[in-house]
């Protein structure tokens, strides 16, 4: 394994381990999430690059468009939750509740 895909795997494992074991505040989930997306796409843009495939490279700025679709919509998400139950904590949220 080089170096480079050993950083980029560390990074995602990071993120994922992160989201797993460090659930309090919705907000650290989200960057979790956030440094997962990036991770991938700087590996998925380098690899284009790498293979030197043409038809390959709109992937990454689609992955990134998603990744701001997601990133806005969690936002918001956050903005709704602090305005409802005064907290972003995630175990005062009652997903069952209305």
């Amino acid at each position: 394994m080089t170096p480079l895909h050993f950083s980029f795997t560390s990074t995602f494992m990071l993120g994922l381990m992160g989201l797993a074991f460090h659930r309090t505040h919705l907000l650290s989930a989200l960057l979790c999430l956030e440094g997962m997306m990036l991770s991938l796409y700087i590996a998925l843009s380098l690899w284009s690059l790498q293979l030197e495939i043409t038809m390959f490279s709109a992937a990454p700025m689609l992955l990134l468009a998603f990744s701001a679709c997601e990133a806005s919509a969690g936002l918001a998400l956050l903005v709704a939750t602090a305005r409802t139950h005064g907290t972003d904590h995630l175990q005062n949220l009652n997903l069952l509740q209305c």
